[in-house]
């Protein structure tokens, strides 16, 4: 099957975007691409839109098909280019998923349909419908039970990768480690797995992960990167001083419900005009900033290594 990029080819650290948005809450297009353009000189592997970190659910279709857009457009093929293209309708998914096409995504991150609690059959028939609309697209899965109340089990996964040739991969986002043994057991070796559990992003390599899609590396992209790089070099001693490293950056980050914290420390290292963000969610409390500041300073390292990059 022929593809824009090979899948092989999406590893390392791929940044989950957030959505910037402006004070009053309208999409804000020009910080996009200016952290798109920060990503690259900082050395990211790879650039994601429409993650949970990029608050999907709290944006129109149209929105969301603008952001990928705009995204695409200012990666220009420099690094691999993920569009998360994944909703509660199916028609919507489509549409999203022809937008990523149009905008010249190298594969697709579809989260499983929330809320409804589909069982595996219906997993199954879900993704094998998306893919076969798109068939020289890449279809990656995105397994985050914690905000869609349902799981994409080994043996589904292993059943989609087998019968569907586009389906690539997975983004693994749980906390359950032996789920990740088993996912790879199951579906094989050249089933691309991500990491979507920051802590767990290098524990992942060892069993046969191609990189990790973690919310850190939108405010420590270099650090991210280096861990990755070093890790493929053989270091295991520096990749795992940099893991050790990010573990208090990590901690900042779910102060309060991703992206909300992310984005005040984006703020306040004046990477993004706002830290505004949409209902349901609200901007980070005053409890939760004196906690975040605690924590940022046991990021001095991190923090020092993310600044010189201008």
């Amino acid at each position: 099957m022929r593809f824009r990029r090979t899948p092989q080819e999406i590893t390392g650290s791929i940044v989950p975007l957030i959505t910037p948005f402006t004070d009053d809450g309208k999409l804000d297009e020009g910080s996009l691409t200016s952290l798109v353009e920060w990503q690259i000189s900082a050395g990211t592997h790879g650039i994601s839109i429409g993650g949970s970190t990029g608050e999907p659910s709290a944006q129109t279709v149209d929105e969301r098909i603008r952001a990928i857009h705009a995204v695409g457009a200012a990666v220009d093929d420099h690094v691999p280019f993920i569009a998360g293209t994944g909703s509660a309708k199916l028609d919507e998914t489509l549409e999203l998923t022809a937008a990523a096409v149009d905008a010249g995504a190298d594969a697709a991150l579809v989260i499983t349909p929330y809320y409804a609690r589909p069982t595996q059959q219906a997993l199954y028939e879900w993704y094998s419908t998306v893919a076969q609309q798109f068939p020289e697209l890449p279809i990656i899965a995105y397994n985050v039970p914690s905000r869609t109340a349902v799981e994409i089990e080994p043996e589904t996964i292993a059943c989609l990768h087998r019968d569907v040739d586009n389906v690539v991969g997975i983004k693994e986002t749980t906390r359950d480690f032996e789920h990740f043994s088993r996912v790879i057991h199951a579906a094989g070796e050249d089933l691309l797995v991500w990491s979507g559990i920051e802590l767990l992003c290098l524990p992942l390599l060892a069993l046969g992960g191609v990189g990790f899609i973690s919310a850190t590396a939108n405010i420590a992209p270099a650090s991210c990167a280096r861990m990755y790089e070093l890790w493929l070099s053989g270091d295991l001693d520096g990749a795992r001083k940099i893991h050790y490293e990010l573990h208090p950056m990590v901690d900042a980050l779910f102060v309060e419900t991703n992206p909300t914290t992310l984005k005040w420390i984006l703020a306040q290292e004046d990477r993004l005009p706002s830290p505004h963000v949409r209902p349901p969610l609200i901007e980070t409390t005053a409890a939760g900033i004196e906690r975040v500041r605690e924590l940022l300073e046991q990021s001095s390292v991190v923090l020092d290594r993310e600044r010189a990059i201008r």
